[in-house]
């Protein structure tokens, strides 16, 4: 089982709670398939709505203090050993909960997983790319990751190289 720790940057703007919306809506597959056992919200600032969303969901609600790790604060309270990390808006294209339930069931400890994000900008895409050669130093929205290491020191020291998964994200 995995815990998927979702990261709303604006609770205030409605748009984004929609977009939050649609991504936990989009992960009751993983949920009824025994793939998903928790969700995490991390959010940049508290907010009614997302507060309200967080309740009606049964997801922890976590506020990260300015300038600390979002991924560190949300795997910190996740209760399960993998997390999946994703932007509010995001959602697992056909075919993630079969490839991330094999994943995680032959991956060593130190692997991280990455899920195609073809809706990321050109920067992103070329900072993915050297990654895929040079190692990531820490999670970025598509990552499935062991939680402890995130929860060590929220960057990955060594840097892991990521394997990239046939699963994509589509962007809501």
């Amino acid at each position: 089982m995995i815990s998927a720790l979702v990261h709303v940057a604006d609770p205030g703007d409605a748009d984004a709670i929609d977009r939050l919306a649609d991504t936990l809506g989009a992960l009751v597959g993983g949920v009824a398939a025994g793939l998903v056992g928790d969700a995490v919200i991390v959010a940049a600032a508290m907010g009614e709505a997302v507060d309200t969303i967080a309740d009606a969901t049964g997801a922890t609600l976590v506020v990260p203090p300015p300038g600390s790790d979002r991924w560190f604060a949300g795997a910190a309270v996740a209760r399960r050993d993998w997390v999946l990390c994703l932007e509010a808006g995001d959602v697992p294209g056909d075919g993630w909960i079969r490839t991330l339930d094999r994943f995680v069931g032959t991956a060593p400890a130190d692997a991280l997983g990455r899920l195609s994000r073809p809706h990321a900008g050109l920067a992103t895409r070329l900072a993915i790319r050297a990654e895929a050669l040079l190692g990531a130093g820490a999670a970025r929205p598509g990552d499935l990751v062991r939680r402890d290491r995130l929860t060590e020191i929220g960057t990955f020291a060594p840097r892991l190289v990521p394997r990239r998964l046939i699963a994509r994200i589509d962007r809501m």
